[in-house]
């Protein structure tokens, strides 16, 4: 049997995905969790073949309860089940140790070769996931202050603003937006905020 812990903070979907997994005879659902916390316990607790993960959770990311299981568990399998497909959620869920990244929106019948894969050792990436990763390769890396700077841009704050939350100078912030934009291809704050959320570089 192969014993799968399904960690998702709708109910409505564990419900039904348990459902689905159940049809098929050697799969074994055998716990379920909410959020960060309860994900970790029970990862703890049934010590399951595989772990299917949310990446939004409502105390934290699916990829912090990743590093935790990895790091009590370095040979865990997770496989990362969500809706968000940016570059970057991908890049950062297979650096922390991943075996796979799925869309919700993906057949059964890939779901459960994306478990049976992952059970044999594998790591499993559908090939639009694949491409994403690659497109990650064609922007430039943002640096960490950068970053900051973009999240509160896609708040809607001003330069002014922003200077204000960081306690910088307000030109210097205007040479990062300067540099964000050059990095991202585009031209205004609002294309910036919009790509940045598309790619996951900053959640809203």
């Amino acid at each position: 049997m192969i014993r799968i812990l399904i960690a998702d903070d709708h109910e409505l979907f564990r419900e039904g995905l348990r459902v689905v997994l159940d049809l098929r005879p050697d799969f074994e659902v055998v716990a379920e969790a909410a959020n960060v916390a309860e994900t970790v316990a029970a990862h703890a607790q049934h010590q399951p073949d595989l772990t299917l993960l949310d990446l939004q959770m409502p105390d934290g990311t699916g990829i912090d309860a990743l590093k935790i299981i990895r790091k009590s568990q370095p040979d865990a399998r997770v496989l990362m089940l969500t809706t968000y497909d940016g570059d970057e959620d991908i890049h950062r869920a297979m650096t922390a140790g991943a075996s796979g990244y799925l869309l919700k929106s993906i057949p059964s019948k890939q779901l459960e070769a994306a478990v049976r894969a992952v059970i044999e050792g594998r790591r499993y990436l559908p090939p639009a996931v694949a491409e994403r990763l690659a497109e990650r390769d064609a922007f430039q890396a943002l640096t960490a202050r950068e970053l900051e700077i973009l999240a509160l841009i896609a708040r809607g704050l001003s330069n002014k603003d922003v200077a204000r939350v960081l306690v910088a100078n307000e030109f210097t912030v205007k040479a990062h937006v300067r540099n964000i934009l050059a990095k991202l291809g585009v031209e205004t704050r609002t294309e910036a905020a919009i790509l940045a959320v598309q790619r996951g570089l900053v959640q809203i």
